[in-house]
């Protein structure tokens, strides 16, 4: 019995040790150089456009960081869908923060950014929660544009569900 808790202990670990390193690459977004190029020109990335808003000592719980893990590699990846988003305080207040993220492909949006989008939209919606949209984007990737407008759950539908949110008096 206490060699299979042993044996279930160490593939735990070696499952957290994989996923915390699988994170630490979505976190660096398009790669370091991405990231230099960004400071040179004295921008944040998304990820630190966040930290300077939530507020001071409280948490940012980052949704959706493996939407588009190894997809779109043909194009240079898609890390974390080519956005930061999740939960965090601002004045007091919980919200949905949605950051493009310029590292990767300018911040241009790939069919999984419109779907991550919308997910955290629902999650708004469904939690009466404002949602503060950071954006920097290069607008949609254009060799995949045709997969972005195709239907009712795709990019046209982020305005609708605005409207909608606004409507709700969130």
């Amino acid at each position: 019995m206490n060699l299979d808790f042993n044996k279930n202990e160490d593939t735990m670990k070696l499952a957290l040790s994989q996923l915390k390193t699988r994170l630490d690459k979505i976190a660096v977004g398009g790669g370091k150089k991405a990231i230099d190029k960004q400071h040179e020109r004295n921008k944040l990335t998304a990820r630190e456009r966040i930290a300077y808003l939530i507020d001071e000592h409280s948490n940012f719980l980052e949704i959706g960081a493996f939407a588009g893990y190894d997809m779109y590699e043909e194009q240079g990846g898609c890390p974390a869908g080519g956005t930061v988003a999740g939960l965090g305080y601002v004045s007091g207040r919980q919200c949905v923060i949605l950051a493009n993220d310029q590292t990767v492909k300018a911040g241009a949006w790939f069919p999984i950014t419109g779907k991550k989008n919308l997910r955290l939209q629902e999650i708004a919606m469904e939690n009466r929660l404002p949602i503060i949209y950071l954006v920097d984007s290069a607008g949609v990737f254009l060799p995949m544009q045709d997969e972005i407008f195709p239907d009712k759950d795709h990019f046209g539908r982020i305005f609708r569900n605005n409207a909608h949110m606004s409507a709700m008096g969130i």
